[in-house]
């Protein structure tokens, strides 16, 4: 499994490179669309760096990008080139094998998003897309599409006119990370069932309290002197020595007379 883990990586990190070459070295570089700040961009590196290290931080950030990002590019991708191009063939593998390590991850390798993943990886999706903002402001670019829609149809184009689509996109992210969720919620609950508190059976009922199961040990508290087991009455000293003292004397009366 590791192996497969760091062959995967390697291609991934590839293509990736190898799509961003054709890309740059197609055009004069520009701040405002030759640095790699897409989403996708970030995921092929978060993605590569899960498949090695096996982290859950950054297995959910490829689960969830991977399938809510990466896949809606790869159905309908910004391109100015179609098939048989280079450039086409490259973008294509390098962003389904992104969609291929979050499957390979999840499903094939069992690592299910934690509890509580979808509000963690939403907000650090608003807080990345908020640097790219400031990048795009200084550089005057639209990378993440935070300036404009993309010239080809994706989902931006029908969420409503800049910069309206940005708050719905964002709403549209909580959708599809909790539909990405949805199938760990009853394996969740049934762990969180089975894991019972301290002091409680299996069915809920509380265990019986330790004072009330019979030991066969006599409670320390009547072993005071002059106090009898099973609530026996207290007894003075002169008392407790009489009958000591007759305990070890033996009874002339039961003693048989010896014969002469």
């Amino acid at each position: 499994m590791l192996v497969a883990n760091w062959a995967l990586a390697a291609a991934l990190l590839t293509t990736s490179g190898l799509w961003l070459d054709t890309t740059i070295s197609g055009q004069r570089f520009s701040p405002a669309t030759s640095l790699p700040f897409a989403l996708c961009d970030l995921a092929a590196l978060v993605a590569a760096a899960a498949l090695i290290t096996r982290a859950p931080l950054l297995v959910e950030l490829t689960y969830f990008w991977g399938l809510a990002g990466t896949l809606q590019s790869l159905l309908t991708p910004d391109l100015n080139v179609g098939w048989p191009s280079l450039q086409f063939v490259e973008y294509v593998v390098a962003h389904a094998a992104i969609v291929c390590a979050a499957l390979f991850l999840v499903v094939g390798q069992r690592l299910a998003p934690r509890p509580r993943a979808v509000p963690r990886i939403w907000l650090i999706t608003v807080g990345y897309s908020a640097v790219v903002g400031a990048i795009d402001a200084i550089t005057g670019g639209n990378y993440m599409y935070l300036r404009k829609t993309p010239g080809n149809w994706t989902l931006l184009r029908v969420l409503g006119p800049w910069p309206w689509y940005i708050a719905s996109a964002a709403g549209v992210a909580i959708v599809l990370f909790s539909l990405l969720d949805a199938p760990f919620w009853r394996t969740r609950a049934s762990t969180r069932a089975s894991a019972q508190p301290v002091g409680l059976w299996g069915d809920g009922t509380r265990r019986r309290s330790a004072s009330n199961v019979p030991t066969g040990r006599t409670d320390a508290r009547s072993l005071r002197a002059g106090e009898q087991p099973d609530g026996a009455s207290r007894l003075e000293p002169s008392e407790l020595r009489r009958q000591a003292t007759t305990l070890e004397t033996p009874d002339e009366s039961r003693v048989s007379p010896q014969k002469t």
